[in-house]
């Protein structure tokens, strides 16, 4: 069952700082461009994932064509794709060991949602964490020497 307890969905925030986004876009008139850019500004590293823009930059960082490229750990893994194209993406998401799967607003996936959850995975559906990380007062990410 996908987290929709408050406290649970702000813990995942705030233990998470490496978000992997599959369906990032280099287009500012798309949700995904202004959700990274959010989710940058208050402090987490955004990993864009697009086959579409593969080697092109988003934010300042660098496209890659899937998660099996990453080899940095990914805490979440933040879905912009259809519903029915979600699952691949969590699929991968599972192979890479992320923590969690972030399917965002309008993303609904059961069947995805069931097998992220079987490996262990958190699971939030339908929702976004850039609406959520201020209505849950999740305090912007500091390094060691608070920056």
């Amino acid at each position: 069952m996908p987290l929709s307890d408050d406290a649970e969905i702000k813990a995942l925030l705030e233990g998470a700082r490496t978000i992997a986004m599959v369906g990032a876009s280099d287009r500012p008139d798309r949700p995904s461009y202004g959700v990274m850019k959010r989710l940058q500004d208050y402090g987490y590293r955004v990993i864009p994932v697009n086959p579409q823009i593969t080697g092109e930059h988003v934010h300042g960082e660098f496209v890659f064509r899937e998660l099996a490229q990453l080899g940095d750990p990914i805490d979440i893994v933040d879905i912009f794709r259809r519903p029915q194209a979600a699952g691949e993406a969590v699929d991968e998401a599972i192979a890479i060991g992320a923590k969690a799967v972030w399917l965002q607003l309008g993303v609904i996936n059961e069947e995805a949602a069931a097998r992220a959850e079987a490996a262990g995975l958190k699971v939030v559906m339908d929702r976004c964490p850039a609406i959520d990380i201020p209505r849950l007062g999740v305090a912007p990410i500091t390094d060691a020497t608070g920056n």
